[in-house]
């Protein structure tokens, strides 16, 4: 399906385009990086390893000459914080495309080469949520790569290892080509002693899930063992729905899709395989353990990232968000402090963290799901204090966005303005309040709040009532397409 995609100016690709389209995998929750990761802010979407979140990150290293814009590929609850994240950078994507359910990455794969304008087009397939501490090595990487692709090869990137990991699958070389190797074969993790003799051979490489490929080999390759995966890709596209700046995939298409990685559903089974050995600083960033590896430790070896007294703890990853953590003693832990939840764990068992909020999500506890802090397209609320019939949160608004016009069933709520200037409406009347002003909406009454300012608006709003749940919104008109409460 020919679909055209914006350059940074807005218009329309024409003939010189860049050679690289980058297809940017923004899926997953990243349960191994809880508390900080939540399955509404995922790890990508976190300042982890620098001051940008690791989507921009990923975006920024395809920000030079020989690469066009990105195409974002996410889960659709998570659109508007991403599509915010790539303002912040100043990168315009040619589309943000929305998953309407996790289906792994050889479908993702598909509906990138689908959408291609240029059958033959060379895709930089990569996931949003790796650290890469060499950004040179890493685009001279994907320059040899690509001079492959388009001779034919489906290309993957193997990480030179510098430990025997048993956490990463392996790639073994075979016979050299003009750039990089053909592949051998794909090795799931190995136990510890395999991965020594992996080491020790220099014929292996930690398998990245990165991949650089021709649109219409990986759609040809795809189709010979999962004909009706791209079938059912091309129907979702084509039914796919224009949304604000979002294209939505057809639901019923897309869900119809079987579950599989572009490892399993081509790489493994395609004789036209091949790897570009590289040492990049890579990490899949899988747990608080690696976090550690890659981050600059003091003279004991500890990682200490915010408010942190310590005192004789050594190779320990310390990191406070809000509050002040004092360790004494601690050797190889993991302590990561939100404003809902603190994490103490072993960092030789940082993998089980997973576990962990699996028993979260079996007790439907909120803290799997989202931070204190919610993010909307128009800002976010954050929850200072909750009991029996009441809630107080603060709000801050964007310049210039508004929450949906809605009423509530089952609860009033006074706003109270601590800086910047609010457009309110209450039933039929309109207003602004400045600082320190207040305002009561009754049970029932249509309301509705705006920033029209420049700066940043910033308000207390206590709710009393007998159902205080973000379900209990019923909207009238929103500029967002939120129909549903609570979205």
């Amino acid at each position: 399906m020919a679909r055209k995609s914006p350059n940074q100016n807005g218009k329309a690709a024409c003939a010189a385009v860049p050679t690289v389209q980058p297809v940017i995998l923004s899926g997953g929750s990243g349960t191994r990086l809880w508390p900080m990761s939540r399955a509404l802010y995922p790890k990508q979407l976190l300042p982890l390893v620098s001051a940008r979140s690791m989507l921009q990150e990923t975006a920024m290293r395809c920000g030079e000459p020989g690469f066009a814009p990105p195409l974002v590929i996410c889960n659709q609850e998570h659109r508007f914080i991403i599509a915010e994240q790539m303002r912040d950078i100043g990168v315009t994507p040619a589309s943000i495309v929305l998953e309407p359910a996790g289906r792994n990455t050889a479908p993702a794969a598909a509906v990138a080469a689908l959408a291609q304008q240029d059958p033959a087009a060379v895709l930089l397939v990569l996931p949003a949520d790796h650290a890469i501490a060499d950004v040179a090595a890493f685009r001279d990487a994907v320059a040899a790569a690509a001079r492959l692709a388009r001779e034919g090869w489906l290309v993957t990137f193997g990480v030179t290892p510098t430990r025997a990991e048993t956490g990463y699958g392996y790639i073994k070389r075979g016979k050299p080509l003009a750039q990089g190797f053909a592949v051998e074969r794909f090795v799931e993790k190995p136990d510890a002693a395999t991965a020594e003799g992996y080491l020790r051979s220099g014929d292996y490489a930690w398998n990245s899930g990165i991949f650089v490929f021709r649109a219409d080999r990986y759609l040809a390759e795809l189709g010979r063992r999962h004909a009706a995966m791209v079938e059912q890709c091309d129907a979702a596209l084509k039914r796919g729905q224009r949304d604000l700046d979002f294209l939505r995939l057809d639901q019923a298409a897309f869900a119809a899709c079987s579950a599989d990685s572009i490892d399993y559903a081509v790489m493994e089974h395609t004789d036209k395989a091949a790897v570009i050995p590289v040492s990049m600083g890579w990490s899949d960033v899988g747990a608080w353990n690696a976090l550690w590896d890659i981050t600059a430790k003091d003279a004991d070896g500890n990682v200490l990232i915010g408010d942190v007294l310590n005192q004789g703890s050594r190779n320990c990853y310390v990191r406070a968000e809000k509050t002040l953590i004092a360790t004494v003693g601690l050797e190889d832990t993991i302590v990561v402090e939100t404003t809902d939840a603190v994490l103490v764990a072993s960092r030789a068992r940082a993998a089980e963290v997973k576990q962990l909020v699996e028993r979260l999500a079996s007790s439907n506890r909120p803290e799997r799901l989202t931070h204190a802090r919610v993010y909307r397209p128009w800002g976010w609320y954050q929850t200072i204090e909750a009991g029996e019939r009441f809630q107080v949160k603060q709000l801050l608004v964007k310049p210039g966005q508004a929450l949906s016009l809605q009423m509530h069933h089952h609860r009033a709520e006074h706003w109270v303005v601590v800086t910047g200037t609010a457009s309110v409406t209450v039933a039929e009347r309109d207003m602004l309040l400045s600082e320190n002003e207040s305002v009561y909406i009754p049970i029932g009454a249509r309301h509705r709040l705006s920033n029209p300012g420049k700066l940043p608006l910033r308000l207390i709003e206590v709710q009393s009532g007998t159902y205080l749940g973000e379900d209990d919104i019923v909207r009238f008109e929103d500029r967002y397409g939120r129909i549903a409460a609570g979205s």
